[in-house]
């Protein structure tokens, strides 16, 4: 039986690029579910529903709001059943197919996650402080490099 191959060195360095933005992201996901939870009584898939109901505006179906949020149904319908019942959020039947449901936020809604935002984006900016306007430029630059836009993504696996 053949041995593997011996990792590169760049492989290597990769391996702990990617530990470390793994780190990254697991620190700072982990701050602002404590904010959220501490400084507004929410969580973090909460916050997130709104959010994807707030940027657009208008009311979304359960499974364009799940698809966008990239988790199941069930998981959504469970954050917007808590929304809906706290006067957050509001579901409306499709006048074309009854088996679809339009979610939006409501006025409340609205407000309640104007408030978290304005805060959401200072807590984030305070978490990023030791980064300037051109390392900001340069990672997103390496990072569109490492992960290209989802269409090039799926026109390298086909």
């Amino acid at each position: 039986m053949n041995a593997p191959p011996e990792p590169s060195s760049l492989s290597k360095r990769r391996l702990k690029m990617w530990i470390r933005l793994l780190r990254l992201t697991r620190t700072v996901e982990a701050d602002l579910r404590d904010f959220l939870r501490r400084d507004h009584e929410t969580t973090l898939p909460r916050f997130d529903v709104m959010a994807a109901l707030y940027r657009r505006r208008e009311a979304l179906t359960m499974s364009e709001l799940s698809r966008m949020l990239l988790v199941s149904n069930g998981n959504a319908t469970a954050v917007v059943d808590r929304l809906e019942r706290d006067g957050l959020a509001k579901r409306t039947p499709s006048s074309t197919d009854r088996r679809t449901v339009h979610v939006a936020l409501t006025e409340d809604g609205m407000r309640a996650f104007e408030s978290m935002a304005r805060e959401h984006e200072a807590r984030i900016d305070a978490l990023f402080a030791g980064l300037g306007g051109e390392d900001l430029d340069a990672l997103r630059e390496i990072l569109r490099r490492a992960l290209p836009e989802d269409d090039d993504l799926k026109a390298r696996k086909d």
